[in-house]
């Protein structure tokens, strides 16, 4: 008895699913999403071995292992890593007007950077190591969208 899907065509059915859930933050997370949400800071953990501040905040060092137990206030701004622009509009995917950004920001105070939105540029203004600032949301939540993106620093920082 041969494999049945000898000499058949291969049909490939795309699709979307969408899996809503919930899951608890954890300590850190919980610390983290509440600094955000009610004072509009930004905090990260420092490594009490080697010294490494992670911005997003972890409980341990994934470099030495180390326990992140010291809690440090990082700014609201800090500098392009790297980033691309979106041209193309997605209805179910764009967070933005066109045209937007993901970058890796890293906060003033942190030695990791982490991805997030970027608006409020203008065409071809965006650089690797220039100056950004975090745009709040007023309606906050208690997640990493309560920061609605980041954008050029306008002389404050």
């Amino acid at each position: 008895m041969g494999d049945w899907r000898e000499d058949q065509e291969l049909v490939v059915m795309e699709g979307r699913i969408k899996v809503p859930y919930r899951w608890f933050a954890g300590e850190v997370g919980t610390r983290y999403f509440e600094s955000l949400r009610d004072e509009r800071k930004f905090l990260g953990t420092k490594c009490g071995a080697c010294g490494k501040v992670y911005h997003i905040p972890r409980r341990n060092c994934p470099d030495c292992f180390a326990e992140c137990s010291e809690w440090v206030e990082l700014g609201s701004a800090g500098t392009l890593e790297t980033y691309t622009v979106v041209r193309r509009q997605h209805p179910q995917l764009a967070p933005l007007p066109l045209p937007y950004g993901y970058g890796v920001i890293r906060l003033d105070g942190a030695d990791t950077g982490f991805l997030h939105l970027l608006y409020e540029f203008e065409e071809g203004g965006l650089a690797t190591g220039m100056r950004v600032e975090a745009v709040f949301a007023d309606e906050r939540e208690g997640r990493i969208l309560d920061v609605r993106y980041f954008r050029p620093t306008k002389g404050v920082s």
